[in-house]
């Protein structure tokens, strides 16, 4: 078993428990919040690595459709608990902040780190070029019914809503047609990145149904540690004066996505810039592409007003994210400089959303 399982498995043993205890014994709201969220954290990372070794055991292609599903389970597990007790802009507010931090956070730190360790750093240009123009049109779908509401006099809430499920439609359709891309009749272009994971990756185990268990116990542990978490984030966050948004944009991301933290800086730290910029830049994909269509679909279904309607300083957000990070990524070459950049990028646009009083 992966060394880095076995140093969180004592946290989960102590902090699902105890969360499950602050929630049944009425201990009140702040622990509930703080120790359910400090579970997450240890169960995100072995749901990643669960994904991470089921890919590697079973090839490219069928792998590479692992990571694609499941590489942002924890986020859309949080989304979904969320969605379900109607807590529609917080999760708005989450998809773009996952964006943001994939595209700026992720990478910023990558770069950085990797920059202080290694004066220039390369990776393959391919990924940015696949990336830059599906992210612009991500953007678009995203900023439409925005752009409408914003254009028009009256705008009749069932065409925004009509809207947004076609573009989710046609982004889950363009999704698909990436993995097409990267899995399949263009692979040889991901060779390098897809060898270099397989270099760093602890041995694939023989035992694939460990793997499995593992997976599915990590998924109902966030399910329920999210359902405590999702339960007592309004009147936590409220009452310490943060809105909706910044708890959705800041605060949601950086919990859901702690294991991606992890891998990326890690393997950037080990000189391999090519899987680096490939994850953060495919996991903001996976969330702008088949995440955020799911939860507008999904919504639809349990009756929740989930539409692509974004606040307009998020679109204008999300469009200076992929721009900033656009022109940094597609020299194919990155240094301590260009992290400090994207990681300045990510705290001005954080403060904004404090101040901001949507």
């Amino acid at each position: 078993m992966p060394s880095k399982l076995l140093y969180t498995l004592p946290l989960i043993l102590t902090l699902v428990p105890l969360s499950l205890a602050a929630h049944w014994l009425g201990w009140g709201d702040g622990a509930v919040f703080a120790l359910s969220a400090l579970a997450i954290a240890p169960l995100a990372i072995w749901l990643s690595t669960a994904t991470e070794e089921l890919a590697l055991a079973t090839g490219p292609t069928v792998g590479g459709l692992l990571n694609a599903l499941f590489g942002n389970a924890t986020e859309l597990i949080i989304a979904l608990v969320a969605l379900r007790q109607g807590l529609v802009e917080i999760v708005k507010a989450s998809i773009t902040g996952s964006i943001l931090g994939d595209l700026l956070l992720v990478l910023g730190l990558a770069m950085f780190l990797g920059g202080l360790k290694f004066k220039e750093q390369e990776f393959q240009k391919v990924v940015v070029r696949v990336s830059a123009p599906t992210m612009a049109l991500a953007v678009t779908a995203i900023a439409l019914p925005t752009t409408v509401i914003n254009t028009s006099q009256v705008v009749d809430p069932a065409a925004i809503t009509n809207l947004s499920v076609i573009a989710a439609g046609v982004l889950i359709v363009v999704y698909g047609l990436t993995l097409l891309f990267s899995l399949k009749t263009h692979s040889h272009l991901y060779e390098v990145g897809l060898a270099s994971q397989l270099e760093l990756a602890e041995p694939a185990p023989s035992n694939m149904m460990l793997w499995i268990a593992v997976l599915v116990v990590a998924s109902a542990g966030v399910a329920v540690e999210s359902e405590l978490f999702v339960g007592v984030v309004e009147s936590v966050t409220q009452g310490v004066g943060l809105t909706p948004l910044f708890t959705g944009v800041i605060l949601l991301p950086l919990l859901g996505d702690i294991a991606g933290y992890v891998t990326v800086v890690r393997v950037a730290m080990k000189n391999n810039m090519d899987l680096a910029v490939s994850v953060a830049m495919g996991s903001s994909l996976l969330v702008a592409l088949f995440v955020a269509p799911v939860l507008v679909l999904v919504g639809q279904w349990m009756g929740q007003p989930m539409d692509l309607n974004f606040n307009l300083f998020e679109v204008v957000a999300i469009a200076l994210a992929v721009t900033v990070t656009n022109l940094i990524s597609l020299s194919g070459r990155s240094n301590w400089l260009d992290g400090a950049l994207l990681l300045a990028t990510y705290i001005v646009l954080g403060v904004a959303f404090y101040y901001h009083p949507a």
